[in-house]
């Protein structure tokens, strides 16, 4: 990923925002916590981030690597559209991916997002670990093409 938190502290501060964010009115921000259903082991985050006036949102997700290509993403995208479409009443749903990212894109497919774009260069990479620009695809779904 491009963004941290990276350390204890920037945790700290990642999650001091996000329980911040539950009480903003409007409320433009739901950030969820990936827990195994076993253990309520936390192994991810998943949110939904509100624009246009409500009526539009952008999904974002990481999950911890010992727990990818185990559907676990593809049933938090899944039921974060759900709450897009269906309790937040939105009009049309992005995501955005690094073009390298095979297994994201397959999980926005699966859950019947479409890809509309490609982008040059257009995410900063973290300096001295990623190249300084990725390429980013955009993916997007509307309400009327969603289907549970």
């Amino acid at each position: 990923m491009t963004w941290g938190p990276y350390d204890e502290a920037g945790t700290r501060a990642f999650l001091k925002t996000a329980i911040e964010r539950q009480n903003a009115t409007p409320r433009t921000s739901y950030m969820f916590a990936i827990t195994l259903k076993e253990s309520g082991r936390l192994i991810g985050h998943c949110g939904i981030y509100l624009t246009d006036e409500g009526r539009q949102a952008v999904l974002g997700w990481i999950l911890h690597r010992d727990y990818w290509n185990r559907g676990y993403m593809t049933e938090c995208a899944k039921e974060l559209l759900r709450f897009g479409f269906e309790d937040l009443r939105l009009h049309r749903i992005v995501a955005y991916c690094n073009t390298e990212n095979g297994a994201t894109s397959r999980v926005m497919e699966k859950c019947g997002m479409r890809r509309e774009g490609a982008f040059k260069k257009s995410k900063r990479g973290r300096p001295g670990i990623d190249k300084e620009w990725n390429d980013e695809y955009l993916y997007a779904i509307l309400a009327e093409e969603w289907c549970p």
